[in-house]
């Protein structure tokens, strides 16, 4: 398991402003500068919203590539921001897809997480009309990404319940697609937190680390569940990555703060806030790679004196 930041984390920089919750900041980045920052909180991989660089040529692909090459930095390339196939309903998004499959491919990343939709695109209608409305989609994508030999991480991006996405991945049943696992955007459904992680880990190629709690308002809508730093809400991840390190999860254990609580910004900034939750990400991985190295090498002590006697 390698500690990322996904640069969503920094959205507010690239005009990414949630309406009457954000503020922009005094000044913007590129993304080139953005990879920069994230160095330096001591991080081992990074997740890349492919939207911070917008119609990339080649110049700008070779020189993020040799980026991450100088800082040794695992990619997984974030394709479907804000809203994917829109559920669907845009099956012509599968050529920008597949563009992305492309330029994932040539940043040397193994993994791309994509978005079939989002919190604003989930249909109203029953879920075998809104799953028949992707499979399709979803299948074609899955092939032209064997090809690359690129994994497809679809995430539950508010627009799925867990056992949707579940559904979804075992009717296609392929190795080149699993989940990108979002820890808390099932909360913002209302869903069982530990419930429906659970029920995705299997699945989990990718990941957002993301830790929300209740703030104020309605339930039902986004502005209720801020973000708050690793290991203060409401999210059961200690139980995830003890789950992750049990079964040998060797993908990316990526940061992800979207709508951050307002207590949290220091400075107008979300610096601090993902520093702490990369240190307590560090911690538990830490501690649980260390509790399954211990149980392996004790099963092992156990079945070499049930040889030897």
């Amino acid at each position: 398991m390698k500690i990322a930041i996904d640069s969503y984390c920094f959205h507010r920089y690239f005009g990414e402003i949630y309406p009457d919750l954000e503020k922009s900041p005094l000044a913007k980045m590129n993304l080139l500068e953005c990879v920069q920052l994230c160095t330096a909180f001591g991080i081992e991989g990074i997740s890349i919203e492919s939207f911070m660089l917008d119609s990339p040529n080649q110049q700008d692909i070779q020189q993020l590539k040799q980026l991450l090459t100088q800082h040794q930095l695992e990619l997984v390339w974030a394709w479907g921001h804000p809203s994917g196939l829109y559920s669907g309903q845009k099956p012509d998004m599968l050529q920008d897809l597949y563009r992305h499959i492309e330029i994932a491919q040539a940043l040397g990343a193994k993994v791309m997480r994509i978005c079939a939709g989002g919190r604003k695109t989930r249909p109203q209608t029953d879920w075998q009309s809104h799953k028949d409305a992707l499979v399709q989609l979803l299948q074609q994508a899955v092939l032209y990404a064997e090809q690359f030999d690129l994994v497809l991480a679809l995430e539950n991006h508010v627009d799925f319940y867990a056992d949707e996405i579940v559904d979804l991945i075992q009717s296609i049943d392929s190795p080149y697609l699993g989940i990108c696992l979002d820890t808390a955007n099932n909360l913002r459904m209302l869903e069982d937190p530990w419930q429906a992680i659970e029920k995705m880990l299997p699945y989990a190629k990718a990941t957002h680390i993301k830790d929300v709690t209740a703030y104020q308002g309605d339930p039902k809508n986004f502005a209720f569940w801020p973000s708050v730093p690793a290991g203060r809400g409401l999210i059961p991840l200690e139980k995830t990555l003890k789950w992750l390190a049990k079964h040998d999860y060797q993908g990316l254990l990526a940061v992800e703060i979207d709508y951050l609580h307002p207590d949290y910004l220091q400075n107008g900034t979300e610096h601090q806030a993902i520093q702490d939750s990369i240190d307590y990400l560090k911690l538990l991985r830490n501690i649980f790679t260390t509790t399954v190295r211990s149980s392996i090498n004790e099963e092992d002590r156990h079945y070499w004196c049930r040889c030897h006697g």
